[in-house]
């Protein structure tokens, strides 16, 4: 499985020939300005919530790759309306795609998209394949629903949170996060594209690594097999 960070929260993952593309947001983002969104693969692109700093580039994205959607219903129509196709969830239900299964859990956080358009529910993805299992967590705060992760999907490989706090948990509430969906590999997101959301990386390792767990903070651009987490 391999892992591509393309800043703020948005990552693509490859399993089985197949190209997942979560919350692409990068042609807004300073930080990822050396990245061409024209050459960003996706098979399925998933949207754990609809505020523009996670969904800006989907549409362009997924006319160009013919990917198909994946979130609330909600904002699946939404996205319908504008000839993107689309597979609808919500929180606790689970579908198996080509590559895998995949489970829609619970997040707290708002969503709203670009026009005002209610977004339904935000939420996480807890993805289950043959290469491995992993959570991206979208915008969060710290829930006590996180504990049912063990309890219903299989055992994480890793996960990705959001640290960068003020909008989402911080690096503290993410280390207790990590304890409770019970992964000791966690990557990074949601952190320093905006003033609100600077991390001390360095304090932010030492929290995890109190609790023995490993974080990892992928520079924009950057590719990485999870098997080297």
């Amino acid at each position: 499985m391999s892992i591509t960070f393309y800043g703020h929260a948005c990552f693509g993952v490859e399993i089985a020939g197949y190209h997942l593309l979560f919350d692409p947001f990068i042609t807004g983002n300073e930080l990822a300005k050396d990245l061409d969104v024209s050459t960003i693969p996706a098979d399925f692109i998933f949207l754990t919530h609809g505020h523009e700093d996670h969904i800006l580039d989907a549409e362009v994205i997924a006319k160009r790759t013919g990917a198909k959607v994946i979130a609330t219903y909600e904002i699946v129509t939404w996205y319908e309306a504008k000839g993107v196709a689309g597979h609808p969830m919500n929180i606790g239900g689970a579908w198996t795609f080509p590559f895998g299964k995949v489970k829609f859990v619970s997040a707290i956080h708002s969503s709203t998209l670009p026009d005002g358009t209610n977004g339904g529910v935000p939420g996480g993805f807890v993805v289950e394949s043959d290469e491995g299992n992993f959570y991206h967590a979208g915008d969060t705060a710290l829930t006590f629903d996180m504990k049912t992760i063990p309890l219903t999907c299989a055992p994480l490989d890793f996960a990705i949170l959001p640290v960068g706090d003020n909008f989402t948990m911080g690096y503290q509430d993410a280390t207790i996060a990590a304890e409770w969906i019970e992964t000791k590999k966690v990557i990074a997101c949601h952190f320093d594209t905006f003033g609100y959301i600077v991390v001390d990386r360095a304090q932010a390792r030492v929290a995890f690594a109190k609790k023995g767990i490993d974080l990892t903070f992928l520079d924009i651009g950057q590719s990485i097999d999870s098997k080297a987490l």
